[in-house]
């Protein structure tokens, strides 16, 4: 079975086609489970997510495809949030979805954040010590994982996007965060976004997908797309990166609730 639960809708600002024509390219594909996580809501960043008042939109489009293309495909209802304290939305983590993505996009700076993902801020880059950045990245995801609210980690080393890697061994940075990780039961996603960025390499690597398969962490799948050609998106070389390390299942949602699918 063919799994892909990390994609966007024109709701984020930064995707473009319909529910209708992703959910197309998905069946064209084989996709046999197709989850919409677009970027929930919150009262930051209003640029790049859907406003509050959209949410109930957002989740009539992905219930009404859930009804129209159930005898071709199974489609699912997600969001990916923002680990961001003090902005993360009741309505949102309480809501009736089948899964959550919980993602860290930013960092602190100074007394602001900025979005280290984002090439309008590449310049931070230059004015910090890179181990530090990567330790304050993956404190972030630590903490994410305490809050319980997630069922899976969004790109778990997006820290890497633009190649500024630190030098200390990334092993080392990640593991507290892995092992909280496995500690709250989350899923670690397999997403080749990371091989249309400068880094040209999936999240996670293949190390810490290593360092997770030790762990016993469970894997899925979601190729984060923002456009129906990135539907599926090097779906093959991220599902062989998968069995390389050993793998041979993953997890699917349903309301809230794991499901294993042998790969």
């Amino acid at each position: 079975m063919r799994i892909d639960l990390h994609n966007h809708t024109i709701l984020c600002n930064h995707a473009t086609n319909s529910v209708d024509e992703y959910v197309q390219r998905a069946i064209e594909l084989g996709i046999d489970e197709y989850g919409f996580a677009d970027h929930a809501p919150m009262n930051y960043d209003p640029k790049y997510r859907m406003d509050i008042s959209q949410k109930q939109q957002y989740e009539k489009w992905i219930i009404d495809a859930k009804e129209k293309y159930k005898d071709k495909i199974k489609v699912l209802l997600g969001y990916e949030v923002d680990y961001l304290d003090g902005f993360i939305l009741d309505e949102v983590v309480n809501a009736k979805v089948d899964y959550l993505i919980g993602s860290v996009h930013f960092l602190r700076n100074k007394s602001d954040m900025w979005g280290f993902d984002n090439p309008e801020f590449i310049g931070v880059y230059k004015s910090k010590d890179i181990d530090s950045i990567w330790v304050e990245y993956f404190d972030a995801i630590k903490a994410m994982a305490k809050t319980n609210l997630f069922d899976i980690v969004g790109h778990f080393d997006l820290i890497k996007v633009f190649k500024f890697l630190p030098k200390k061994d990334i092993r080392l940075i990640a593991r507290d965060a892995l092992l909280e990780i496995k500690k709250s039961n989350m899923v670690l996603e397999i997403n080749p976004a990371g091989l249309r960025k400068p880094i040209n390499e999936t999240y996670p690597s293949k190390q810490l997908l290593e360092l997770a398969f030790e762990m016993q962490i469970d894997i899925t799948f979601g190729s984060d797309a923002h456009s129906m050609e990135q539907v599926g998106f090097m779906y093959d070389k991220a599902l062989l990166l998968a069995k390389e390390v050993g793998y041979n299942r993953c997890i699917s949602f349903e309301s809230r609730s794991k499901k294993v699918i042998s790969i």
